[in-house]
């Protein structure tokens, strides 16, 4: 005998007036809070879609995992060749002749979006491009990126060059925080190759430069996925990073980066949603030494709350009632779910706060008589078929 239980409970007062939405022209975004783990912005965000230039971000970070386990350092030079030689699209005028370095390539990917570039670390690193493209696949399942599959290094359109919105997100949030050592290069604004093509040398990210704290990471533009954007930046103690796909222009995409930069930092305020420990709800144990026991948020939870909403906190409590017995103490039995008007739902695991033993015969039989008359007397309360009538 099961029945999922939930309970509504008020976490947090008024925050202030009404807050208005927020929307994105993008057809895909996700918008992030790393300082507090708050998904502010979620938009067909697990949805695989054509990523163009900024799965270039995994192929730094399968370099970036090179250079920390010692495979190369920043001096290695890889051999070019013929096929990487004749990638078109945005280079760095790569040619045979040329053994560029680990920290050339680096530039070269981050600053010129350099196909060629690309190419030439896929070779180095894993003898083909197909095998690399293999590696990169796998290596974004082991980080929980489960909607990206890659046929290529450089983000070239192959209908198997998919990265959801918010695997993007996971990984510009890993290039951050594991490899600080290289996440300058992404804030780099300009590089050129050996004097080579004058005419793309700036980095394409149109938040560098502006004051508003971005630093990061790389943009993307096929006409298959039209213009996108995964950034970062910084403004005090916070970091946000972001994501967009499937605007129309430059213009566009340089509007709608900014726009959202300017939203995350202004609209929100942080606020300690439920501590680690507090008691939430007390759940019915089936056939247990005891008849009950309480259930505790199995960790805290600080996020950002729109600035301006007036709405509460809601949380709901959600377990499968009664237990069955025996119980660990802390093992996972629920979840609590956060709902924030105008955020994404968060979830916290609801743990025992005790343990409770599975009961000898007595005690089985008294826990069994008193669920089923709560259920019994839970029952005829919500059904008014059987209620007594109201006196006339």
């Amino acid at each position: 005998m099961t029945f999922l239980r939930s309970a509504l409970i008020l976490l947090a007062t008024t925050i202030g007036l009404h807050a208005q939405g927020f929307d994105t022209n993008a057809t895909g975004a996700y918008v992030k809070d790393i300082s507090t783990g708050t998904v502010l912005l979620s938009k067909n965000a697990d949805v695989p879609l054509p990523p163009a230039s900024m799965s270039k971000l995994m192929t730094l970070n399968m370099l970036f995992e090179a250079l920390k386990d010692g495979r190369v350092q920043m001096d290695t030079r890889f051999g070019v060749s013929s096929k990487a030689k004749a990638m078109g699209g945005s280079t760095m005028f790569l040619n045979e002749r040329d053994r560029p370095t680990v920290e050339e390539l680096i530039q070269g990917i981050i600053v010129m979006s350099g196909n060629d570039a690309c190419v030439v670390v896929a070779e180095g690193l894993a003898g083909t491009e197909e095998a690399f493209a293999r590696q990169m696949t796998d290596r974004a399942r082991d980080l929980g990126m489960m909607n990206s599959t890659f046929a290529n290094a450089s983000g070239w359109p192959h209908p198997d060059q998919r990265m959801s919105m918010q695997d993007l997100g996971i990984l510009a949030e890993r290039l951050i925080n594991e490899f600080p050592d290289y996440y300058g290069y992404f804030a780099q604004k300009e590089f050129a190759f050996d004097n080579r093509a004058p005419a793309n040398t700036t980095n394409r990210n149109p938040l560098l430069g502006l004051g508003i704290g971005a630093d990061g990471l790389k943009t993307g533009h096929t006409s298959e996925a039209g213009y996108g954007l995964v950034g970062s930046a910084a403004q005090g103690d916070r970091r946000i990073v972001f994501v967009i796909t499937g605007l129309d222009s430059e213009r566009a995409r340089r509007e709608e980066s900014e726009r959202i930069v300017n939203w995350a930092f202004r609209q929100f305020v942080e606020r300690e949603i439920v501590q680690e420990g507090r008691s939430i709800a007390t759940a019915d144990v089936w056939l247990g030494q005891q008849s009950t026991v309480d259930l505790v948020a199995g960790d805290g939870r600080t996020m950002l709350i729109p600035a301006l909403e007036q709405d509460n906190v809601i949380a709901e409590a959600r377990f499968d009632s009664p237990l069955r017995a025996p119980i660990a103490e802390g093992a996972e039995v629920g979840t609590l779910l956060i709902k924030i008007a105008g955020l994404p739902d968060t979830e916290v695991p609801l743990v025992a706060a005790s343990a409770v033993a599975k009961g000898g015969f007595m005690p089985r039989m008294k826990t069994a008589a008193n669920v089923l008359l709560a259920r019994a007397m839970e029952s005829d309360e919500a059904d008014p078929e059987t209620a007594e009538p109201a006196a006339e």
